[in-house]
């Protein structure tokens, strides 16, 4: 007998064992869940009142959902700051500026708002860097395209380790370097994958176009993902400001704390943003206005006169009570970890997803995700007999804006890490310049200590 033949199983055999491996392997990693409480463990690195654990300092942005008022923690209107400056203050300075995200890009990384000519000067810097090495594009973007663009867009910054000749320099003028080329480079290594994996896998005609160095971030993604590149006015000004308020939000974040834990092993740029990108990608942080979509188009198909707010409750509460959807209990782009009376990117997002809605014909939808909003704070509030306020959060719009601007779906997250790659750029270079120690929470170990015993004694 060959030793093929020996070790050779059926298909069946073969998925019934492993079903039995899959069984062993969840019995040996299940925890306890009382030892978490008997040991004070902080899940999520939150209290048991939601609130995140304190495990580092950053300028770069605060998010503020509580104030303290006379000894007293107090619920308040949610504000969110970039470098100090208030995120609504900076948006509503922008207007008539075409290059607000690229504004707030050079005030994350350099802690002030630009003058005039610091500001000519970078984005002649930036067109600069708005390019991808020779045969990039052929080499690596168009073979073997991923169906996830996140996926793709983590083997592009992975791989443009090989084309930098001091990759593993961690100075912080090389990292500067490499966060300018990273953050300018995103919108194409997006914008190109998607259309690789549009072409290859939906056998569409294959379109690349080239950034025009005088336009926006938000301007050339649009240029470069539409077959006729044009877009007007208004979409152009939503998308750049969807851009800027997605840029940053707090060392804390899941993807910007994963940039901080890998960048304090002194690792190379390239692994740190790809090991964030890993992290946004997940449906609990980056795919959340996703779940929205699906949510929405679920409701539209449910309840067919969206102007009865009676029948959008009931829905609503069915799925409240896991009867409907898909059967979570939750509704989506409802709630935040730290925001409760407001979110201020909803805020923000919202009215421009207003004015979008008159542009395209689709008002009446916008006054469904209105409705939705106010009737599902008000419904969670009541059945989870909160004591403090609930809120939409910036989810809550962002997938319907981007669906109103005809972005693909395959291109929600990487719109987010699009704009996202400024701030984790400037908490990485805040770690290499103020930290020093390797981040390295502590476990505790509750298993149980064994003697070893031989293969033939077990």
């Amino acid at each position: 007998m060959t030793d093929f033949e020996r070790f050779h199983v059926s298909d069946t055999e073969f998925e019934a064992r492993l079903d039995q491996l899959v069984e062993y392997c969840m019995n040996s990693n299940r925890i306890n869940p009382e030892l978490y409480t008997k040991y004070d463990v902080k899940r999520g690195l939150r209290d048991s009142n939601g609130k995140g654990v304190l495990t580092g300092l950053t300028e770069i942005s605060d998010v503020v959902g509580f104030d303290t008022i006379d000894g007293k923690k107090t619920a308040v209107d949610g504000r969110l700051y970039y470098q100090g400056y208030d995120v609504v203050d900076l948006v509503n300075g922008f207007q008539g500026r075409k290059f607000a995200f690229e504004e707030i890009t050079y005030l994350l990384l350099f802690g002030n708002l630009p003058t005039e000519g610091q500001m000519k000067e970078f984005l002649e810097l930036m067109s600069h860097y708005t390019t991808l090495p020779d045969t990039f594009v052929r080499d690596i973007i168009m073979k073997a395209p991923s169906r996830d663009i996140m996926n793709s867009l983590q083997k592009s910054v992975l791989t443009l380790y090989a084309y930098d000749k001091n990759p593993d320099d961690v100075s912080v003028s090389n990292v500067l370097k490499q966060s300018l080329q990273l953050i300018a480079r995103f919108p194409l290594m997006s914008v190109y994958a998607y259309q690789a994996y549009r072409h290859y896998h939906l056998d569409e005609t294959l379109v690349i176009r080239n950034p025009k160095p005088e336009l926006s971030t938000a301007e050339n993604i649009l240029r470069m993902l539409r077959p006729d590149g044009k877009y007007t006015e208004l979409e152009a000004r939503v998308l750049d400001v969807a851009l800027v308020i997605h840029a940053e939000h707090g060392g804390g974040n899941n993807s910007s704390f994963t940039t901080h834990v890998v960048s304090s092993t002194g690792t190379d740029t390239y692994s740190a943003v790809t090991a964030s990108l890993g992290s946004l990608k997940g449906p609990k942080h980056g795919g959340a206005n996703l779940k929205v979509q699906m949510m929405f188009a679920d409701i539209e198909e449910h309840v067919t006169d969206w102007a009865d707010d009676e029948a959008i409750a009931a829905y609503l509460q069915k799925m409240i009570d896991r009867e409907a959807f898909d059967r979570s209990g939750l509704i989506y782009g409802i709630g935040h970890a730290v925001y409760t009376k407001s979110d201020p990117r909803c805020i923000i997002l919202k009215k421009y997803a207003e004015a979008l809605s008159e542009e395209k014909g689709r008002a009446s939808e916008y006054q469904l995700y209105a409705k939705v909003e106010r009737l599902a704070c008000s419904l969670l509030s009541r059945q989870k007999n909160l004591h403090k306020d609930i809120c939409a959060n910036v989810d809550f719009y962002s997938g319907f804006v981007y669906n109103m601007l005809g972005l693909p779906d395959e291109l929600f997250t990487p719109i987010f890490a699009i704009s996202r790659i400024s701030g984790w750029c400037a908490h990485r270079i805040e770690e290499l310049v103020s930290s020093g120690k390797i981040i390295r929470p502590a476990y505790m170990y509750v298993g149980h200590h064994r003697p070893y015993v031989k293969m033939e004694d077990r």
